[in-house]
């Protein structure tokens, strides 16, 4: 774990995040009329300072992708707002929103379909290169993909390969390469590693850790298991069912948890030791549909915890501690 950048009063952050949501219609009937709505992200507001690692962990399906996807406007969010830089990403025009994609990039969860399988190496990474004339000349287009290709730990003989040519990790590495092509500020790591062997996973995040430092890199990083996230984050949000529940420094959100799903999500992480004894939290029940949520907090129908006002009332996510917040009512 990693310490949370100091940000000054001053000093505005990176990413800011207000009130996201997204919904996805669910359409019936003869005339395929929107009979329901799906609740993907339900007021999810966060942000994220220059040069930091916030980890964004919870159940599949909880909304953690989506979040991610809506950011860089892959998927046009339903409502809020997202500034980058001081701008508001959200209601630019085509144009602006191209340029400010220099500064905004992804990395995806699965390097077999993330890459373009009749595309060489060499037209993956220099695409972006292309498309926002990067490099004014053949020669310096070569040279900076083989720089890109070393960064990454490939070589210069790899451009001309395709991508089943490669193993998983690495793919993995071509994919970041890709996205360090035109030199960005923000990078969204959708779950990166989720789909890579556990040998390859520590590879690919140390490469991450390192790429950071050296370049200034701010991360948003998504995951649904805490213990790759513990070593990467300086702070954690939790999200479940569309909602941040909570967020805080990492040290202080794995020591000290303050919502009982983070709690149960940290009694399922192993430890290395053997003889250690750790209580194990077991969640009764699934995740709710997050079609028809239910009533109050969201949670409540598997919170061990649970009392009547969490069945009716909503919590809201507010400062329980230095710099952690949580939505639970036992924090009240």
């Amino acid at each position: 774990m990693t310490d949370t950048p100091s940000m000054t009063a001053s000093s505005a952050p990176l990413l800011e995040v207000k009130g996201l949501t997204k919904y996805f219609p669910i359409k019936g009937g003869i005339f395929g009329r929107e009979v329901d709505r799906l609740h993907a992200v339900d007021g999810v507001s966060f942000n994220i300072a220059a040069g930091e690692t916030l980890g964004m962990v919870g159940e599949s399906g909880c909304g953690k992708s989506t979040t991610g996807r809506c950011i860089l406007r892959l998927i046009e969010p339903s409502s809020g707002e997202v500034h980058f830089q001081g701008q508001n990403v959200s209601t630019m025009g085509s144009d602006a929103l191209r340029e400010v994609r220099r500064d905004m990039q992804i990395i995806f969860q699965d390097p077999y379909a993330s890459l373009n399988p009749r595309m060489t190496v060499e037209a993956i990474i220099g695409e972006a290169l292309t498309i926002h004339k990067l490099t004014p000349s053949p020669e310096s287009y070569r040279a900076r993909i083989v720089d890109l290709l070393e960064t990454v730990g490939l070589n210069a003989d790899h451009m001309k390969r395709f991508p089943h040519e490669f193993s998983g990790g690495q793919r993995q590495r071509i994919g970041i390469a890709r996205a360090l092509a035109v030199s960005p500020k923000l990078i969204v790591c959708d779950e990166p590693v989720s789909a890579l062997d556990v040998s390859i996973q520590a590879q690919v995040i140390n490469l991450l850790e390192d790429l950071q430092a050296k370049m200034g890199l701010t991360y948003l990083f998504i995951a649904h298991d805490l213990s790759v996230v513990e070593h990467i984050s300086n702070r954690v949000a939790v999200m479940y069912l569309g909602r941040v529940v909570e967020i805080a420094p990492s040290r202080q959100l794995y020591t000290q948890p303050k919502h009982p799903y983070t709690e149960a999500l940290l009694s399922a992480v192993p430890i290395p030791d053997p003889k250690a004894k750790k209580k194990r939290i077991v969640l009764t029940g699934d995740v709710p549909n997050p079609v028809n949520r239910p009533s109050g907090c969201h949670f409540h129908p598997r919170c061990p915890k649970a009392m009547d006002r969490c069945r009716t009332e909503e919590p809201v996510l507010k400062l329980v501690g230095d710099q952690h917040q949580a939505a639970c009512h036992l924090n009240d």
